[in-house]
């Protein structure tokens, strides 16, 4: 118990001659020395301590030729403190700043790792998604033989994945939806809407892993599409659902869902040849 209580102690006192270091150190009108302080609490990993200060001592390094190294230390800084959206906004500063500076390359390319870090699951709102790929394209337009190339290009097709779920959560959303009409204010139909979703999205992203998906999705809206048509337009919207399964069949020959196809294929012409025979 003695031995527990010593070690606290210790620490204590430890920790209270820190932050009088700190205290210190913050309040001296050297900036020089603040710098120096900085860097060293950089190095140690005590990020939050190196920005604070370094956040002190840019506007009074300006000009010197501590300049540059400072306002990318402390963007790396809020890096590695986690504060991904400060890091991103200093990164682009620098950026700015220094078009040519030392650390340029590398400050475009965290600019756009930095919010990567902070993108949300592709249920949520996908703008963050949306900037981090606008940052890493800036980042490969710049830099074509980029140090990060590799890494950057990982980034924006695991970015661009994240804006493709988005979307087949959408245009699942729409097909669950189905005949309830309280979301339709404007005389629209679910199933219309999965239908322009997921079409939308295999033109924006051709090379998707999804396309099985969302032409799943398409073939079975227009499916339920034909059959609470009215009856002018029941026939037609039946031969388009026979000829989306046909297609669908056609690109997707193994597909687990071909079955479904095929019973849509029957189905609909039972429909369509009726009004043949007719």
């Amino acid at each position: 118990m003695k031995k527990i209580i010593l070690v606290a102690f210790t620490i204590l006192l430890l920790l209270s001659s820190c932050a009088r270091e700190f205290n210190q150190v913050y309040r001296t009108p050297d900036y020089h020395y603040k710098y120096e302080y900085a860097k060293e609490c950089f190095a140690n990993g005590k990020y939050q301590r190196a920005t604070t200060i370094l956040q002190e001592v840019i506007t009074q390094l300006k000009g010197t030729t501590d300049a540059q190294e400072s306002l990318y230390m402390l963007a790396m800084a809020e890096f590695c403190n986690r504060d991904y959206e400060t890091a991103s906004e200093t990164f682009k500063r620098y950026v700015k700043t220094y078009p040519r500076g030392v650390y340029a390359e590398m400050a475009s390319y965290y600019a756009g790792q930095s919010l990567y870090m902070c993108t949300p699951e592709p249920r949520l709102d996908q703008t963050e998604t949306v900037k981090a790929i606008a940052a890493f394209q800036d980042y490969l337009d710049l830099y074509p033989d980029a140090q990060m190339k590799e890494q950057a290009q990982s980034r924006l097709f695991a970015l661009q994945d994240k804006l493709v779920e988005k979307e087949l959560y959408s245009a699942q959303l729409y097909y669950n939806l189905g005949t309830y009409f309280g979301n339709c204010t404007e005389g629209g139909n679910n199933y219309e809407a999965c239908i322009v979703t997921s079409e939308n999205a295999l033109k924006d992203y051709p090379y998707s892993s999804k396309r099985e998906d969302f032409a799943l999705l398409i073939m079975k809206s227009k499916y339920e599409l034909a059959k609470q048509s009215v009856e002018e337009k029941r026939v037609e919207r039946f031969q388009n659902a026979e000829d989306e399964a046909y297609g669908f069949i056609n690109e997707y020959p193994d597909s687990k869902s071909r079955k479904l196809a095929e019973e849509y294929v029957n189905k609909c012409k039972k429909v369509t040849s009726t009004v043949v025979d007719e």
